[in-house]
């Protein structure tokens, strides 16, 4: 839930924001951020399906509004947050 940068990811990795993104797309097959944004979805939806209300979902992966995080959900999944968790319950 942190709000990672990639300037913040690659301080912590002790690498500058361009080499990190070469070695992840490198090794992972695609850039850190949009790691990290997939990485948050995965985490989501798992509490989605628990019965974790979608506020509390956005807040728990480190969305500030529920709006952000239904946007990012929905061009990701391909349907918003709610009408996943009803499909796949």
């Amino acid at each position: 839930a942190d709000p990672w940068t990639l300037e913040k990811l690659g301080e912590e990795a002790g690498l500058s924001r361009s080499s990190l993104h070469e070695r992840f797309v490198h090794f992972i097959g695609q850039p850190p951020m949009q790691y990290l944004t997939r990485w948050r979805m995965q985490l989501a939806s798992r509490l989605l399906l628990e019965g974790e209300p979608v506020a509390g979902a956005a807040a728990a992966v480190g969305y500030e509004s529920e709006a952000a995080f239904s946007r990012a959900f929905k061009k990701l999944v391909g349907e918003a947050p709610a009408t996943w968790r009803r499909a796949n319950r």
